[in-house]
């Protein structure tokens, strides 16, 4: 069977996900919307830097929604409208379009993700007989499905620490680095992705689901974090970071369980990999599990088409374009990784 895909947004994700539709055996691109008026009325293929595909972009939300497919692959920016995002899932749920998401990245578990979110896309869900499934490389794949898979090789687990390690320098959005992440700005109050909360908010359901996994309650979500100044300004592929301004962070998402911090998330973000030699080094995501057996595991990305934030990416976007065929035939309702059964690259061995 081959399901219809209406593509929703050409970002630094999406931008990725219209060939992979396209060149997808199981997948058919009928529609994509955007953002920029630049893009409206240019071939889909055009836009991502491949051949015509035969699909026109549009802005024309009303005109989308009115398209047979079966389901939205939504990659639209979520950074400062989480509400606005919830409320375009809930439409398009309720009009009847199953949605494969890596936008607001919180939903791969909702039921962290605030109150009342979980029961607004399940009551979506039933209205329109359809379902939702989010996920991503981070957060995603490596630091959910990843230690989950790993952990079933164990006899008893003591703690758990997922990590990305990674260098953002060749990352191009401006946007995201400097005015949410807060790269370049002179003080750490700045940054919104380190005001108090929204570390929880972002990573707290990675926490989450790992626990569910596991089968275990959380005492409380602990967040802490640690930033580095630049001793000098250069330049990375977003802009200039002066000095005197931040240029790495390192935090984490600490599950407390029986007083300890049994589930973390860390996050080792750097502009110059010579920089904060102290931080744990490396070049991707890596999986701790303390327990009888230890498990280490270390999973790096690369590209053909750039490098690791490249790869990156389009990993993001495949993630949740190979599991479509499970989604949409998957009972109505919100799909989690717990939900779905083992997918992989079915289809694409060339």
């Amino acid at each position: 069977m081959v399901y219809r895909v209406i593509q929703w947004a050409t970002g630094t994700v999406g931008i990725h996900a219209v060939p992979a539709i396209v060149r997808h055996p199981d997948l058919e691109l009928v529609g994509l919307w955007v953002h920029s008026d630049s893009k409206v009325g240019r071939d889909a293929g055009e836009i991502c830097g491949t051949a015509p595909v035969g699909v026109t972009a549009t802005d024309d939300a009303e005109a989308l929604l009115a398209t047979e497919a079966d389901v939205i692959s939504y990659m639209a920016s979520s950074d400062i409208r989480p509400a606005e995002v919830v409320e375009d899932l809930c439409r398009m749920l309720s009009a009847g379009f199953n949605v494969v998401n890596t936008s607001f990245v919180p939903l791969l578990f909702p039921w962290a993700a605030g109150e009342g979110v979980a029961e607004q896309l399940q009551a979506a869900c039933s209205d329109g007989g359809t379902s939702i499934y989010t996920s991503g490389i981070d957060p995603g794949f490596a630091n959910v499905q990843l230690p989950i898979s790993a952990m079933s090789l164990c006899e008893r687990v003591d703690s758990v620490r997922v990590m990305e390690i990674v260098n953002y320098a060749t990352w191009d959005n401006p946007f995201t680095l400097f005015e949410i992440m807060g790269f370049g700005k002179p003080d750490e109050s700045e940054s919104l992705l380190l005001a108090p909360g929204s570390l929880r908010l972002a990573w707290g359901p990675v926490v989450e689901t790992i626990a569910a996994a596991l089968g275990t309650d959380l005492d409380e979500i602990v967040e802490q974090h640690e930033v580095i100044r630049a001793e000098e300004a250069f330049e990375i592929a977003s802009g200039k970071i002066d000095a005197g301004t931040i240029s790495g962070m390192r935090f984490e998402i600490q599950g407390i369980v029986s007083g300890r911090p049994a589930i973390v998330v860390e996050h080792v973000t750097r502009m110059r990999d010579e920089d904060a030699p102290h931080w744990p080094q490396g070049h991707g995501y890596r999986v701790q599990v303390d327990g009888e057996p230890h498990l280490g595991l270390d999973l790096s990305l690369g590209s053909a088409r750039g490098d690791h934030n490249t790869a990156g990416c389009l990993a993001t976007a495949m993630s949740v374009l190979n599991a479509v065929p499970h989604v949409v035939e998957a009972e109505p309702g919100i799909v989690t990784a717990l939900d779905l059964p083992l997918y992989t690259a079915t289809g694409l061995l060339s």
